[in-house]
């Protein structure tokens, strides 16, 4: 599988994964527990790898982490202020 880059990262919601993971107060682990705990499997690392951009983000993780944090997938992906 080819993994695209996207102005040099891997995805681009990583900034708002944080910016969101942040203003509810949770740590990496934090979120990494509640992404597992809904079925998405994935240590703090990765969590650490999507907001700096060096990991790519499927589709149902962008679903998952929305629901987590609060946001609409449409924010996450940028294309919500």
């Amino acid at each position: 599988m080819k993994i695209y880059d996207y102005n040099g990262k891997k995805n681009c919601c990583g900034d708002r994964v944080r910016q969101a993971r942040q203003s509810k107060r949770l740590s990496q682990s934090d979120l990494a527990a509640r992404l597992q705990t809904s079925g998405v499997i994935m240590e703090r690392d990765s969590v650490s790898r999507i907001e700096i951009g060096t990991r790519f983000v499927a589709d149902y993780e962008v679903v998952v982490l929305a629901r987590i944090l609060g946001v609409s997938v449409a924010w996450l992906l940028g294309a919500e202020d």
